[in-house]
């Protein structure tokens, strides 16, 4: 365990109250690619830009080539919790960590026992029917064909928060409080390029701040703490 990890077992030990702010890095360890590193969606072969697919107008005007993306890209069967989403639930079990506030839409978090996940991004796990309102899983969306439709024939839509769409007001006001009120903020596997997402850290007023990611970040912070290792190698050590 290198020093940096000792100082981060102490500032852990020592809180009660630590918020969990974390993006695509965290669940590259359990096989999902992330957007911006080498090897994520971003560096990889596709018709159109990953960012026009997942966007609000190319979901309205080629809903086909959309799904297909979706299915492809987004759903991941066989993807399993690491390392650093079990020591985030076990955090939790221990009343040390109050939130954890993920980008990530692969409901990896929960699967690992955590409870109070709050997914800016929404998650692959809730599908509705845009007509009817009927809630449809993962499975069904993942073996579906074309654009997935409802029993009354009303097109499924993913609660997953696409580009040019709004974050859910009410998460992003619990994610803002659970930051500012924490004693302890552990910024993971992101690299602080997408917004508003990456601006609630702007509220946290604690003087225990870590940064662990494989790279750099898109901004300056004042972390006491860097470390720049996989978070599920780091985490595991604690």
């Amino acid at each position: 365990m290198t020093e940096t990890v000792k100082k981060l077992k102490e500032w852990v030990d020592g809180s009660d109250n630590i918020v969990f702010f974390g993006g695509a890095g965290v669940s590259t360890e359990s096989g999902i690619p992330d957007f911006r590193s080498t090897g994520g969606l971003y560096h990889q072969e596709w018709k159109y830009p990953p960012e026009v697919i997942l966007s609000h107008t190319f979901y309205e005007s080629n809903p086909e080539e959309f799904f297909r993306f979706y299915r492809a890209k987004l759903l991941a069967p066989g993807a399993k919790p690491n390392a650093a989403h079990y020591k985030l639930a076990e955090w939790e079990a221990q009343g040390k960590l109050k939130a954890v506030v993920t980008q990530n839409i692969d409901g990896l978090h929960q699967a690992a026992g955590s409870r109070r996940v709050l997914e800016l991004h929404g998650s692959v796990h809730r599908n509705y029917c845009e007509r009817c309102g009927k809630f449809y899983g993962f499975d069904f969306m993942l073996h579906s064909q074309g654009v997935p439709r409802c029993a009354c024939g009303g097109p499924i839509k993913p609660d997953v928060v696409l580009y040019e769409e709004g974050l859910d007001q009410q998460t992003l006001s619990d994610a803002v409080q659970a930051i500012a009120e924490a004693d302890m903020l552990i910024i993971g596997g992101t690299s602080l390029n997408v917004y508003p997402a990456a601006g609630l850290i702007n509220y946290y007023r604690g003087r225990k701040l870590v940064l662990i990611n494989k790279s750099a970040v898109a901004r300056d912070l004042a972390a006491g703490l860097v470390i720049t290792e996989p978070i599920g190698e780091v985490l595991s050590q604690l």
